[in-house]
């Protein structure tokens, strides 16, 4: 079902908007207002909903549509990977990400630009790679971590 939801979170005094084109979630972001067309009934917003009041989920199973540059898919599919309650440095990100070298600095670097332009915060959990930037906004960041005790 393509089109945007949204919904307003008490926890993280923000709305939660999500993307969606077919059954492919193509964007998360944390909105102080929503789209003036963003729909607020959405299962996906039920599941975010209910991880925002405690519930243990790691949305591996949600269709995701990344347009990113392929390296920058491989490191998203690497933090999709980090079981809730983890987290990872930037440098075992690198290391686990096919193709990058954990001891080139310029390598690290493309992890944090991955990290930072991720387009699915929360469903992608940037918050776990504890020294690496996340896409959502910092407040967000960090409720997310305390969420999860990280």
């Amino acid at each position: 079902m393509s089109g945007l939801y949204a919904r307003h979170s008490d926890y993280l005094d923000r709305y939660v908007q999500l993307g969606l084109a077919g059954d492919r979630l193509i964007s998360v972001s944390f909105p102080t207002s929503p789209d003036a067309d963003a729909d607020g009934d959405h299962a996906l917003l039920d599941r975010l909903f209910a991880y925002l009041e405690g519930v243990e989920d790691d949305f591996r199973e949600v269709e995701i549509g990344l347009t990113v540059p392929t390296t920058h898919r491989n490191v998203l599919e690497q933090v999709r990977e980090i079981p809730y309650g983890d987290q990872l440095s930037v440098e075992a990100l690198a290391r686990i990400t096919p193709g990058l070298d954990p001891d080139d600095p310029d390598d690290l670097d493309e992890v944090r630009t991955a990290l930072a332009e991720n387009p699915l915060p929360l469903v992608v959990p940037d918050h776990r790679v504890r020294d690496g930037p996340s896409a959502a906004p910092p407040e967000v960041e960090q409720k997310l971590r305390a969420l999860e005790d990280l």
